[in-house]
């Protein structure tokens, strides 16, 4: 789950404890081109006040209208697209269908426990019957994602992503910026103080204290991405030697191709197995030409996003002084 799923479930409680009627819509299902994917949530209030989307607008508008004439009493299922007619009137992608469920008044006390959950990182699932509206709670697997079989709709709900960066020099500050608008929770740690004085990314903490103290501080967990910046072997090291021992989901440093390789010669040296050295991703980011520090942002988090949704990626070389390319790894024959 990200940020602005959160956001949705904490509208949804924050109005129903204002006596207001709220319908809950969930992404079920899409065909060719959608707008939002499978598991994307919208609340809407009685009075059409809404939070959260479903697609760029239009659908949203249909849907206003409805909870405005007559709230739905019962979960329902809706078909949007389908046929050029409708693509046109909802403004979907060329062929792309989408499919949702409706789910009016959704259980307060559920709501609660779920946000209850996301804010100590747990992951949690919850499983509604259409025909009853009855719902559950239940731990799901690390791997579950939203499904729907036509009887009953289960959402898998996880924290938010965290980026903790080591560096608060100019590639972390356009980082950090970019993660934000990802809904990343985004940390900095540099001890240095003539970066770390500088430091202004809204929405981005400064953390103090030693990189490697910050690490452990910050628990990575599973939804944890650690990027050492620093350009400082004394400090990206210390990071990079808590953090491949954490079950964080990427690690990553910067520097060349031969940086990189006297670093992990360096990690060898301490209490490290080959299979955590081997999980440092460096030089961080994809080879997509970047010189930049802006340009080096993306690269990164063009990685961290593959890696997030398990797209492994393969470096391709090119012709003779041309540059590489990167390819999925499935395509790749």
């Amino acid at each position: 789950m990200n940020n602005t799923d959160m956001e949705v479930l904490q509208k949804c409680l924050q109005w129903q404890n204002e006596s207001r009627r709220v319908t809950l819509a969930t992404v079920v299902k899409t065909w060719g081109s959608s707008p939002r994917p499978v598991g994307s949530l919208l609340a809407l209030r009685d009075d059409g006040l809404l939070a959260g989307s479903v697609s760029g607008g239009c659908i949203e508008a249909d849907l206003i209208e409805r909870v405005r004439t007559a709230s739905p009493t019962q979960p329902e299922v809706l078909t949007y697209g389908g046929t050029a007619e409708e693509c046109h009137r909802f403004s979907l992608p060329c062929g792309g269908t989408l499919q949702l469920v409706l789910e009016p008044a959704p259980n307060a006390l559920v709501l609660q426990a779920i946000l209850d959950a996301l804010t100590q990182r747990r992951l949690i699932g919850r499983r509604i019957e259409l025909a009853t509206g009855r719902t559950m709670l239940y731990l799901p697997h690390i791997d579950e994602a939203t499904q729907f079989d036509g009887q009953s709709l289960t959402t898998v709900h996880g924290p938010s992503w965290r980026l903790l960066l080591i560096g608060a020099g100019q590639i972390s500050r356009y980082l950090a910026q970019m993660a934000l608008a990802l809904d990343y929770q985004v940390q900095a740690c540099d001890p240095r103080e003539e970066y770390s004085a500088a430091w202004d990314v809204a929405g981005a903490k400064l953390v103090p204290g030693m990189p490697d103290d910050a690490v452990t501080a910050s628990r990575p967990d599973l939804r944890s991405a650690v990027i050492a910046l620093t350009h400082d072997p004394k400090l990206d090291d210390m990071a990079l030697l808590e953090a491949l021992k954490s079950p964080a989901f990427y690690v990553g440093a910067i520097g060349s191709n031969a940086n990189n390789q006297r670093r992990r010669e360096r990690l060898r040296l301490f209490d490290l197995s080959e299979a955590e050295i081997g999980r440092l991703h460096g030089p961080v980011g994809l080879p997509i030409g970047s010189r930049t520090p802006p340009e080096i942002a993306v690269s990164i988090l063009a990685e961290l996003t593959a890696v997030r949704h398990g797209i492994e990626l393969v470096v391709l070389p090119a012709a003779a002084n041309g540059p590489l390319t990167c390819e999925p790894l499935a395509a790749v024959s």
